[in-house]
């Protein structure tokens, strides 16, 4: 199997969609030796904020010398970002190894009549391999949806269970209420694991520190009024929390700060567990983050910012980021949705503040919302909206919108934001 049949391979099977649920996922890695056995990992849910909290804790641990793999989803920039230690893809001939190894398994699963695995299970189980071959430390691992039944909660050796924010998203999948949800994702707590939280509704914390309880898990939580001296910045900020002093981040939000604040309590929790971390490493590990698409900068002239708010909380969160950076900026708007999404609520917490807003279909995506549909929901809210018939005719018309002291912003799926910022990055 070569790079090219891999990827036609996996275009295949995502015929098999997505299933909830772990015995799938058991019996694939059963007959695969169970990788994840062989491996401790640092398991993150949450609805938001759990890309940072990963991308902080594998750079830091990183820095302090930890061959750290770390797997996430979605991705931007291309399919072996998924996969990754220290830092670097899978390679193309490792992922074709692990892949042919996982198909012979497949071939033997659906010969004996049972359920053939869905593309994220597949993908789970190669990153496990591909761990245990590169003999990782440390494995940051993030849930594809919810907790409790996720492809990635088959493991066991959980060192820590960390939880973002939890807010309301899936809910035909996770429960009809933020309870329900937070119950779901709870379900990654293991047996005497580390279990850390950022700052939570107290009806969330409640049931995560109860979860914690029945499991003899030690319970810690981020407490807000120890994260002092914040310096906001567009593309760096300070803050300091319990003993560190000034910590530089390099990615923007004010919700950053908290997402900071939750790998530094995790990093300092696993000192506990036999992870030191000195703080030379936790500063470098923090200011080195990247984190593309998060409302990050991808030009300057005029502010251009990328940001993967997908749902209710996310575009709460991105309109106070706009509110407190860009006050009395001209902005205008690159929107992208899928049809699955909350897309009438996540324009109702962002028009306001947009002069213009410019929709886009998201490229090669089959669950995206077309532009002229999008640009009909924006309609009810807004009046200037425009569809584009392309990636490139967005950002050239946001351009021509746009002065020097504008501030462009393209946010929604994540799906489109890897395309959109090469197109952003070609054109300076």
């Amino acid at each position: 199997m070569n790079y090219k049949e891999a990827m036609e391979y996996m275009e295949e099977v995502n015929q098999y969609g997505s299933v909830l649920g772990l015995d799938n996922m058991r019996e694939l890695c059963r007959r695969l030796g169970n990788p994840q056995n062989d491996l401790r990992f640092i398991h993150i849910a949450g609805t938001n904020g759990k890309g940072s909290v990963l991308a902080y804790l594998s750079t830091v641990f990183k820095a302090a010398g930890y061959k750290t793999g770390r797997y996430i989803s979605p991705v931007i920039f291309g399919y072996r970002e998924r996969i990754q230690v220290n830092g670097r893809p899978i390679t193309k001939q490792a992922l074709c190894e692990c892949l042919e190894e996982i198909k012979r398994m497949i071939d033997e699963i659906v010969a004996e009549g049972l359920p053939h695995p869905t593309p994220f299970e597949i993908e789970t189980a190669m990153a496990f391999l591909y761990f245990k071959k590169m003999k990782c430390d440390i494995v940051i691992l993030e849930t594809g949806m919810g907790g409790l039944s996720d492809a990635t909660n088959i493991i066991s050796n959980t060192v820590a269970a960390v939880f973002a924010s939890i807010s309301m998203d899936h809910m035909q999948y996770l429960g009809k209420t933020q309870e329900e949800i937070a119950e779901n994702k709870a379900g990654i707590i293991k047996n005497s694991c580390y279990v850390i939280s950022m700052v939570q509704k107290p009806e969330v914390l409640s049931i995560l520190r109860k979860r914690a309880e029945d499991k003899n898990s030690p319970f810690f939580a981020v407490e807000e009024e120890k994260i002092t001296r914040i310096k906001y910045g567009v593309e760096k900020q300070r803050f300091s929390y319990e003993g560190y002093k000034d910590l530089e981040i390099g990615l923007a939000g004010q919700h950053q700060i908290m997402n900071a604040a939750l790998a530094v309590k995790t990093i300092e929790v696993l000192g506990q567990a036999g992870y030191p971390v000195k703080e030379k490493a936790l500063r470098t590990g923090l200011a080195d983050t990247v984190w593309r698409g998060r409302f990050s900068v991808i030009g300057r002239k005029p502010l251009f910012i990328a940001d993967g708010a997908h749902n209710e909380d996310a575009a709460k969160k991105l309109a106070q980021s706009i509110r407190f950076y860009f006050a009395n900026r001209r902005i205008i708007y690159i929107m992208g949705m899928l049809r699955d999404k909350e897309y009438e609520k996540i324009i109702g917490e962002t028009y306001e503040l947009a002069q213009d807003i410019i929709t886009i279909t998201a490229p090669g995506n089959p669950r995206a919302m077309q532009s002229y549909d999008l640009a009909k929901e924006v309609q009810k809210f807004h009046p200037r909206v425009t569809a584009s018939d392309s990636l490139e005719e967005a950002v050239e018309l946001s351009y021509l919108l746009a002065d020097k002291d504008s501030v462009i912003i393209a946010f929604g799926s994540l799906s489109y934001l890897g395309d959109l910022i090469k197109i952003v990055e070609n054109r300076d």
